[in-house]
């Protein structure tokens, strides 16, 4: 869930460069995915 969620922040994020709309909102969406990746890399499943 929180993978398709981070892909699509970065395409809003890709198709908002391209076209130069939403200013810093754009850059905003872009953190906001970074640190879902983030976050799911590091709660991810661990075997113990």
């Amino acid at each position: 869930m929180l993978w398709i969620i981070a892909i699509i922040l970065l395409g809003l994020w890709a198709v908002g460069l391209a076209f130069k709309v939403a200013g810093a909102l754009i850059h905003l969406l872009l953190v906001i995915a970074v640190i879902v990746v983030l976050f799911k890399l590091f709660t991810g499943r661990r075997s113990v």
